[in-house]
This record gives C-alpha cells, structure tokens and sequence, in this order.
C-alpha cells in the first residue's frame, strides 16, 4: 500500500468528507430542534420533523452547510467519475456502457445541486427532481460500473471488487426501494432511515474505487501549440534549433 498512486486517497477521502458533513447537518438540525432524532418515532403532533436529510437540511444555519456539503460533492463526485472513464476507456469493447455510466453520474451530480440548493419547504418540485436525478442516476451508475469491474478487470482484482460492487449496488436499490415505499406508507421515520443507509451505502461504493485508482496515474498535460499536429520532420527541426546535443 506505501507504493500505491496517491489518487487512490480521492475516492475514500471524498466520501468520508462527504459523510462527515451531511452528519454535521443532522445534528446541527438536531440540536436546533428541528428534527427528531433517527431512533426515535415520529408523531405528527409533535414540534419537529422526521430526520429526512433534506428536512435536516432545510433550516438555517444547517441549510448553510447542507448546500456547501452538496456543491462540493457533486464537483468532486463528477471528478471521479471522469477519472474513472479514463481509466476504462482503453480497457473495454463496449465504450456505450463507459458513456452511459459517465452521463448518468454526471446528471446525478447535477442533481446533487440541485437538492442542496433548493431546499425541499422552498421549492419542493426542483428538490424532489434533483433527489430523483441522484438516487436514480446513481443507482444505475453502480449497476454500470460493477459490470465493467468484472468486464474490465484491473490488475486481476475484478472478480472480487466486482461482488463487492455488486452486493453494495443491490444494498442501494433495496435502500431506494424501501425508502419510496415507506415514504408512502407515511412511515417517516423508517424511511428516514433507508434514506440514510441509502446514502452512506452510495458513499462506500464511491470509496472502492481506491481499488483501481492505485494502479493508476492521472496527469493533466497542457501543450502551447493548439494548431495541426506538427510533422516528424518539423519536431526534428525544432529540437535540432533549441537542443542541438540531444540528437
């Protein structure tokens, strides 16, 4: 682990941050008495709200960092999805599954904006539509992406990072599922909780692909000339002029 690629910390890093924040958004929304705790049960006489993450993130000053915590992570998160596609592109006959994963993340990452921004008691049609765009997006981004684990196999590594993969997208479709469903049912406070799980389930996922990323380096090259290719000959000439004892 010493000699691995220092991008194999992005993944990990990210979703740790990004955990970390939306939990300081739930306990400043806690300690603000404006949502009841995830164990506890919701009653509809009551004060506070159920312990959703965009009712946590609705109030001031947790809607604060609520949205910082969104803009961030929706960056960072299309970051790793472009490095990702880089990673596999050579690696892969079927490109289309490549583009598809790296559009869906990339809408989903919109999505993440989106609900950060626009909070769910200000404008509840553009939140709902952002939260649909992150967990439909993403849920498909895992089922993608764990095929091409398997397909791809880095290193020799796929098989078992492919069951891993899949086994945590399937914890995010069961999570997404019983949210919808409990969320209908008006059990609140359960669907709070899956919608939790759901999101810290998305995070580890995000994480794994430290598996793949050590092996790999990603490096940004900016060149001056941004005109036609220069001919074998006219690089010769060059270096010949600047460099005379390099040839």
């Amino acid at each position: 682990m010493l000699n691995c690629n220092p991008w194999a910390l992005l993944p990990p890093v990210y979703s740790a941050l990004t955990a970390a924040g939306l939990w300081v958004v739930y306990f400043v929304a806690l300690f603000d008495h404006r949502i009841i705790p995830l164990g506890t049960k919701y009653r509809k006489n009551g004060s506070r709200y159920p312990p959703y993450i965009s009712i946590a993130g609705n109030f001031a000053p947790a809607s604060c960092i609520f949205s910082e915590v969104m803009n961030l992570a929706a960056f960072v998160g299309f970051t790793i999805a472009v490095l990702r596609y880089l990673q596999v592109k050579r690696k892969m006959n079927k490109q289309w599954l490549n583009i598809i994963s790296l559009v869906a993340f990339s809408i989903g990452c919109f999505g993440m904006t989106l609900l950060g921004n626009f909070q769910v008691f200000a404008d509840e049609l553009v939140h709902n539509l952002g939260t649909f765009m992150t967990f439909g997006l993403g849920t498909v981004f895992c089922w993608i992406q764990s095929y091409i684990t398997l397909i791809v196999n880095i290193k020799n590594e796929g098989r078992k990072t492919g069951i891993m993969r899949f086994i945590l997208s399937g914890c995010v479709t069961v999570s997404m599922v019983l949210y919808f469903i409990l969320i209908s049912q008006h059990f609140h406070t359960q669907a709070a909780q899956c919608q939790w799980a759901l999101v810290m389930f998305f995070l580890i996922y995000l994480s794994t692909f430290a598996v793949e990323f050590r092996h790999h380096s990603f490096e940004i090259e900016c060149t001056e000339n941004c005109g036609r290719p220069e001919s074998q000959s006219e690089i010769l000439s060059e270096l010949s002029t600047n460099h005379p004892n390099q040839l």
